[in-house]
């Protein structure tokens, strides 16, 4: 297995995590917070794509998925286009209210571009310098388990609201 192959396996594994946790809700449900400082399902979906988008196109020094598919208009949401969610208020956060199929459907439209972006790479790219603000400056390679790392824990969170949700 090459380490394309083991990034492809884990990022093609959150859109069915993400899935579990949104099927048979309504918009009022996803937009459910434990509290009113607490993230919703919905903005912990779209945050994920967001981030792994936002991420993934500027390695691939291309496009975002977000916008050159149209997401941007179908969400319809009342942020700025390159909006990602990354420090919104809790007020912001609260105004991701949209249906279950367009924040999963977002999301596998990623991960097709995530997929796609990690099979063309070759080990040596994982050694890339793609920041170098840092010290020591980040590689493709750690910047990858960074948007994989966050990945996670938003759609790991989002299915443990979703827990809350149902035991309320």
């Amino acid at each position: 297995m090459t380490p394309s192959d083991v990034l492809i396996e884990a990022f093609d594994r959150l859109p069915a995590i993400a899935r579990e946790a949104v099927t048979g809700l309504t918009v009022d449900d996803l937009a459910w917070r434990p509290d009113s400082e607490a993230n919703s399902i919905a903005w912990l979906v779209w945050h994920t794509a967001r981030g792994q988008d936002v991420q993934i196109a500027d390695l691939a020094a291309g496009e975002q998925v977000w916008v050159v598919d149209g997401w941007v208009d179908a969400f319809a949401l009342p942020f700025a286009p390159g909006e990602m969610g990354y420090g919104q208020s809790a007020v912001e956060a609260g105004e991701v209210r949209v249906e279950a199929e367009l924040l999963v459907g977002y999301l596998e439209a990623v991960t097709l571009r995530t997929r796609g972006y990690l099979e063309g790479l070759d080990a040596a790219s994982y050694t890339d310098v793609v920041d170098d603000q840092w010290d020591p400056p980040v590689t493709a390679g750690a910047r990858l388990v960074s948007i994989l790392g966050d990945c996670s824990q938003h759609i790991g969170q989002a299915s443990y609201v979703r827990g809350l949700l149902d035991r309320r």
